[in-house]
């Protein structure tokens, strides 16, 4: 494993097991949405892509992301390993309802300065209300591109629970 991407529904701990991954590894993290998210009012980075596939075309790196559109077929085509956490809604919303409480009382700054407010979770895209409504295309969307051929050679580790996610990562590296 030396390009892998930790991918996943919102809330399932990608970022957490990126990093801890990464480290047991020794290879570079990179987190995709501080890639992206840059500046405040949510702003893109407009030099985005040509600096996912910098990181993409180098030897070494661990992603915590599906990918954004713009940059997603890219890291999948570099990628040797995706470590899929494949966990039900009954894990996930819990732990995307507590991330994004904590963030909007505490209002903790995220990605580029940016803040989690109470009107958020009124939009369409929040991502409490976005892992409910996109979980299981989500979860088609991984599946149909781990067994695409485009992708090949590609390693995938699916994990379906958080234990199997500590088991797994205890007998890593």
């Amino acid at each position: 494993m030396r390009r892998v991407l930790v991918v996943g529904i919102s809330g399932a701990g990608k970022t957490t097991m990126a990093r801890v991954l990464a480290a047991r590894l020794d290879l570079p993290f990179h987190e995709m949405d501080s890639l992206k998210f840059t500046g405040p009012g949510w702003a893109a980075d407009p030099a985005f892509r040509d600096r996912v596939a910098e990181i993409a075309a180098g030897p070494r790196w661990v992603f915590d992301s599906f990918g954004y559109p713009e940059v997603r077929d890219l890291v999948w085509t570099h990628a040797d390993t995706v470590v899929w956490l494949d966990y039900p809604r009954s894990v996930v919303m819990p732990r995307i309802v507590r991330r994004s409480l904590r963030r909007t009382v505490l209002r903790e700054r995220i990605f580029g300065g940016n803040v989690e407010t109470v009107s958020s979770w009124f939009r369409a895209d929040h991502p409490v209300r976005w892992a409910w409504s996109q979980h299981a295309a989500r979860r088609a969307e991984i599946e149909r591109r781990s067994l695409d051929r485009r992708f090949a050679p590609l390693r995938v580790v699916r994990l379906v629970t958080p234990r199997s996610a500590r088991d797994w990562l205890r007998a890593t590296g």
